[in-house]
């Protein structure tokens, strides 16, 4: 594990094009041969990790949340930098992205009009955007993307595991080297963990390479989180026994969600993530009480449509109680 190091010293700078992407990418493993008992994204799992009544608010009950400064400007840096990818490579500049911001706002404003109820008036705005404005900044000190070409960005993919566990998660961003090495990107708008907890922040990450191992059948060459809130990149070269050790984790998290759901014992953990969570007032942790369980908790799992589209701008979620990854909560 490394932090600060610009590549690994076998991994080029200078990704191949998308055309070089293998087929894997493409189609989902084990979809026609395995049947889906349910579906995990490493954002839910890592919910039912950090509270199981969470977990239970937002994929059983689907309760909604108000949107959030943090979350919001996550996203909107987030669509910033894959459009950014769109233009040719000399043109990818701190003044290119900064240009992108207006527009992808207004993007997102259109897709949720109550996004512009975060912001009493135009100065909390203007601070807001400034945030935005610092964090593209930074981004250009940590990469020159004028030296990238992702093979894919926004990249949705998906695995049935043999016990029946579906997979999937959205992978911001895919480098293939030349000679076949593949780099996992994540951006992180927040700041980098302390070191106790950086496996906690590794395990989305593993999760993809077990779901981009099984569907290629090779390993990614490295792992690579980056801190955009203060400028630090946590890197992992991934082997074999890593990822399996991710399988049995991620299937455990299944096996105690399954409990959780035959009992209906969705109990809350409190602690730090309190203090953000939008449904606190619902907590007996805090003296609230949950809404009943809905009728359809009985068995949320019991149908499957078509996977997404992975080249689709859209985040189309082929399994209903999954939502987005960057739907709920900040980079903390």
């Amino acid at each position: 594990m490394s932090v600060g190091y610009r590549t690994l010293p076998d991994m080029s700078d200078v990704a191949a094009s998308g055309s070089l992407a293998p087929p894997f990418i493409d189609a989902p493993a084990n979809a026609d041969t395995v049947e889906a008992i349910g579906a995990l994204s490493p954002s839910r799992a890592g919910d039912f990790v950090t509270c199981p009544l969470l977990y239970r608010f937002r994929v059983i009950d689907q309760l909604p949340e108000p949107p959030s400064r943090a979350a919001t400007r996550g996203t909107l840096v987030h669509a910033v930098l894959e459009r950014l990818f769109d233009q040719p490579a000399p043109d990818r500049t701190v003044q290119a992205a900064r240009a992108l911001l207006a527009p992808e706002w207004e993007r997102l404003l259109s897709e949720e009009p109550e996004l512009a109820q975060m912001f009493s008036g135009d100065a909390e705005r203007d601070a807001w955007f400034g945030e935005a404005h610092t964090i593209l900044d930074r981004y250009f000190t940590l990469e020159d993307p004028r030296r990238l070409e992702p093979a894919r960005r926004e990249l949705y993919v998906e695995t049935v595991l043999d016990s029946g566990l579906l997979l999937r998660g959205y992978i911001d961003r895919l480098d293939i080297a030349p000679n076949g090495d593949v780099r996992v990107v994540d951006y992180k708008t927040g700041t980098a963990p302390r070191a106790e907890f950086e496996a906690r922040a590794l395990f989305q990450m593993k999760f993809y390479a077990l779901v981009l191992w099984r569907l290629a059948g090779r390993v990614p060459r490295l792992l690579q989180l980056m801190y955009l809130g203060n400028g630090e990149i946590l890197r992992y070269a991934p082997d074999e026994a890593d990822l399996r050790a991710t399988q049995r984790k991620t299937e455990a998290i299944w096996r105690a969600i399954e409990r959780a759901r035959s009992r209906q014992d969705w109990r809350p953990r409190p602690g730090r993530i309190c203090d953000w969570c939008a449904h606190k007032a619902l907590c007996p942790a805090f003296g609230g009480t949950p809404p009943p369980l809905p009728a359809a908790a009985a068995d949320p799992y019991s149908s499957r449509t078509a996977a997404a589209d992975a080249g689709s701008a859209a985040r189309a979620d082929p399994l209903p109680e999954i939502p987005s990854p960057r739907s709920f909560a900040p980079d903390i």
